[in-house]
């Protein structure tokens, strides 16, 4: 497999150089010359059966975080419940005169914004990190830029990625990780042009592609391989050198995050260009991922995601480990259950063809479930790193009795659990207080860059029985007691 181990000094040099907003630039001097903080120590949790999370006493759950923070938090995850509320601000949003103008940014940021993101720049995200370091937690941080059109975007973008490890690098060790976007790193034209080529020759394995760097599996025979149905024409020689461009500004960021062991996870996205962001992300952990990686135990930098409400996940999965197993490449990936389900299922409508994803949501839970037991089981051997992004209490409960049975240490660092800024703070907390390493996702930037992360955010909490209901159910208790507790002090 000809892949470059290392990127080019001229490659970093290049996108570092590039010109990042002002208040992005200069964050990393000011973040650098904070003092590490220690993590705080989690409390001991008894185990009762498969429980090993607790969520019944919400004294215990909530300590430390302030009453304020739960009203607001409560204040927004009930107007998120709201399904006309939430369609009526999705499709202003949506709106370019609306999203486009100051009182449509302004009232963004005063809502969904303020209570997902971790604010503007850089320096405002890391602030976020220490709080909840001092907490016991770590962040993911996500410089929130995607769907780039050119070439001169996707430079600016890798220089903003490269701007968010440094600052990843200057805050407490261990503490913090980062995550990008594929589609902000190479145009999105030539990413659906790539990936309709890899569905093709997955159909037709003797078609040439002369500049695919490595042959891991990428596809299986349950893919959605009707996305693509006749041959399409092959890249261009412009083309090929545009994706050569992209390669680096990947490479440049994983070398730089191989140079502070900052952890990079690879967000996935949408079935037209998936096939490519994971070309690119297997491009990323063989050359940083390889064979002193394996042989030392120590957690890979490069992370790749599996969404389990794809019917090909687990196929995928499996070939992919098996592959990583043979070429001794130590594997990470993110498991998360897939944020695109309303433009996954519009475009199959459109086309007429089958969903790529479950026809239940109960066959997507058995399938996410599924990978992380089979995950789990390639951590015990010590041949895989997984982080378990979930906000579901029953996937979180299993996965912590499973890592448990299988003898995991708690600290291990290639076990990790992960929830959205704003979401599943209960099971965030549980976590922690049984002792695993959890992180919270810390999307920040411009309001207007991050406007579609905001509104999958909304469509994933739209509705009484949203993904938010348990978390609405606990915060009420807590308040609940919080209020009797004041009354009854002053009787």
């Amino acid at each position: 497999m000809a892949i470059a181990s290392r990127v080019s000094k001229r490659a970093l040099s290049t996108f570092a150089a590039a010109k990042l907003p002002e208040a992005v630039a200069a964050a990393g001097e000011a973040v650098a010359a904070a003092e590490p903080l220690p993590p705080a120590t989690p409390a001991p949790c008894e185990r009762a059966g498969s429980r090993v999370l607790g969520f019944e006493d919400t004294g215990r759950l909530f300590a430390g975080e302030p009453t304020s923070a739960l009203v607001r938090t409560l204040a927004a995850l009930q107007a998120l419940s709201v399904g006309p509320l939430v369609d009526a601000a999705t499709a202003a949003l949506r709106s370019p005169a609306v999203a486009g103008s100051a009182l449509g940014r302004a009232a963004a940021k005063a809502t969904a914004y303020r209570h997902f993101c971790a604010g503007e720049t850089a320096e405002q995200a890391a602030a976020v990190v220490r709080r909840l370091w001092r907490g016991g937690m770590g962040g993911i941080l996500d410089y929130g830029i995607e769907d780039a059109e050119d070439g001169h975007a996707c430079d600016r973008n890798a220089a903003g990625f490269i701007a968010a490890v440094d600052v990843a690098a200057s805050l407490p060790p261990g503490s913090a990780s980062v995550c990008i976007k594929i589609t902000a790193l190479c145009p999105i034209a030539l990413l659906e042009k790539t990936s309709d080529l890899l569905r093709w020759q997955k159909q037709h394995p003797s078609f040439n592609l002369p500049w695919k760097a490595h042959s891991f599996p990428i596809l299986s025979d349950s893919s959605p391989l009707y996305l693509t149905a006749s041959e399409p024409p092959a890249l261009t020689a412009e083309e090929e050198r545009e994706l050569e461009l992209a390669h680096e500004r990947l490479l440049a960021v994983c070398a730089r995050c191989a140079e502070h062991g900052i952890p990079l996870l690879v967000d996935a996205e949408y079935a037209t260009v998936q096939p490519a962001i994971d070309y690119f992300t297997l491009v990323g952990a063989l050359a940083f991922n390889g064979e002193a990686c394996a042989a030392d135990g120590e957690r890979p930098i490069v992370h790749g995601t599996i969404q389990a409400y794809l019917r090909d996940a687990r196929d995928r999965l499996e070939a992919m480990v098996a592959a990583a197993e043979r070429e001794r490449v130590r594997l990470g990936l993110k498991v998360v259950r897939g944020a695109y389900l309303t433009r996954e299922t519009r475009l199959a409508a459109s086309l007429g063809v089958p969903s790529p994803i479950h026809g239940s949501i109960q066959d997507t839970h058995d399938c996410y479930n599924g990978c992380a037991a089979f995950l789990l089981d390639r951590v015990r051997r010590g041949s895989a790193s997984v982080m378990l992004a979930t906000h579901n209490i029953e996937s979180g409960q299993l996965a912590a009795a499973q890592a448990l049975e299988l003898g995991i240490p708690k600290g291990d660092r290639n076990l990790q659990f992960a929830q959205l800024m704003g979401m599943a703070d209960g099971l965030s907390l549980s976590l922690r207080n049984a002792g695993f390493q959890v992180s919270k996702y810390l999307p920040y930037g411009p309001v207007e860059q991050i406007i579609p992360y905001l509104i999958r955010r909304a469509e994933e909490n739209r509705g009484l029985l949203s993904a938010s209901s348990f978390d609405r159910k606990l915060l009420r208790t807590e308040l609940a007691r919080r209020v009797k507790a004041v009354v009854v002090g002053r009787e």
